[in-house]
């Protein structure tokens, strides 16, 4: 019996997917070695493609340029996996929206960023290095922290629906508080030069924002 008018088949290759998947991650780990190490201005394409085993042309089609490349580094090192996550998405933004009490949020919270800093704090010091010299980076810069922003204000209005949420202050107000304290910034400050554990680290962060953010009985 003729085919002629079969619908087309499409191709799915597993293994394909794997590798392409094992590529993408070879080259951001190479990526992400080199931006931190040897800083972005003194890091190429090429030299990735190099540390990653590739082509500089399969860089260039499973990411793209070098400021595509950042990009990519710097979400992977939020999320936690090898592409971006929107925050609502991830598992601990899930956790502390599904929790009762304001200090349990803070809690989660707190504790969720001690251990995302230790894979984004490196990196996140590269980028603000760059931005002060590289265009791109400085609108990535600023693109991210205006996003961080955004999600502390939607983190503060998640406080204030429990009724614990001290009403002295405005929100807004309160949100910028909690986003100077959780970039890594801080971290650095804290874990990279004065020696706190990860655990010590959220734990005073913790106990800092249920002090500034909640009623008094709460706090």
């Amino acid at each position: 019996m003729s085919e002629v008018n079969a619908p087309a088949r499409s191709y799915h290759s597993p293994r394909r997917k794997e590798q392409a998947a094992a590529t993408r991650g070879a080259v951001l780990a190479a990526a992400r070695e080199l931006f931190v190490g040897e800083g972005y201005r003194s890091t190429t394409v090429a030299g990735i493609a190099r540390r990653a085993g590739v082509a500089v042309d399969t860089v260039y089609a499973t990411i793209g340029r070098k400021p595509d490349l950042l990009r990519e580094v710097v979400e992977a090192a939020i999320s936690g996996t090898g592409q971006a996550v929107p925050a609502e998405r991830r598992d601990y933004v899930i956790r502390l929206r599904e929790a009762k009490r304001a200090a349990e949020k803070i809690s989660i919270y707190a504790h969720a960023l001690a251990a995302i800093q230790p894979r984004l704090a490196p990196v996140y010091v590269a980028l603000r290095d760059a931005a002060g010299t590289d265009p791109d980076c400085a609108a990535l810069w600023r693109e991210i922290s205006d996003r961080r922003a955004a999600n502390m204000l939607k983190f503060v209005e998640d406080l204030a629906a429990t009724g614990e949420l001290r009403a002295d202050r405005p929100a807004a107000e309160l949100a910028d508080a909690v986003w100077s304290m959780n970039g890594p910034e801080y971290w650095v400050l804290l874990v990279g030069q004065r020696g706190w554990t990860p655990e010590r680290f959220a734990n005073w962060l913790a106990d800092a924002w249920c002090r500034l953010l909640l009623t008094g009985d709460q706090a």
